[in-house]
């Protein structure tokens, strides 16, 4: 299944794209600032974006946060890496197109743009790392 597109901007203002990512592996969380089981995968998820460094994944965290200026001082203050977006509208595309009803969500999406899993383990879970050495081009 050929993963849905989406736009959204970076704590700069600049945009970006799923398809600007085509040719790597793109995990996406899914997240907010208010949500706690999301804050707690957060030293998780930044283990993984370490030890993936120099691989060809991408990690993507795509906040639904209506308060952007909320969401600036948690990237800031927690220096949160990989690829940060915000989608604030509460209607926005990614929770529509992934079908998206809880957070925090993980989605993996693989080289050539298609989705490899939906409902990724989140990085807390020994079982992502056994997903990403399965894929012999990651």
């Amino acid at each position: 299944n050929a993963a849905p597109d989406f736009t959204y901007p970076d704590i700069n203002g600049q945009n970006h794209s799923l398809t600007d990512y085509k040719g790597k592996y793109v995990y996406i969380d899914v997240w907010a600032t208010w949500c706690k089981p999301c804050i707690f995968e957060i030293p998780y998820l930044k283990e993984l974006e370490d030890d993936y460094k120099n691989r060809n994944i991408v990690f993507m965290s795509v906040s639904i946060d209506e308060d952007v200026e909320k969401w600036k001082k948690m990237v800031t203050e927690k220096d949160l890496q990989g690829v940060q977006l915000i989608a604030s509208d509460p209607e926005s595309k990614i929770k529509k197109d992934y079908i998206i009803g809880g957070i925090p969500r993980f989605i993996f999406i693989g080289p050539g743009g298609e989705i490899l899993d939906n409902e990724a383990a989140r990085p807390s879970n020994p079982e992502t790392r056994e997903m990403f050495d399965s894929f012999s081009g990651l």
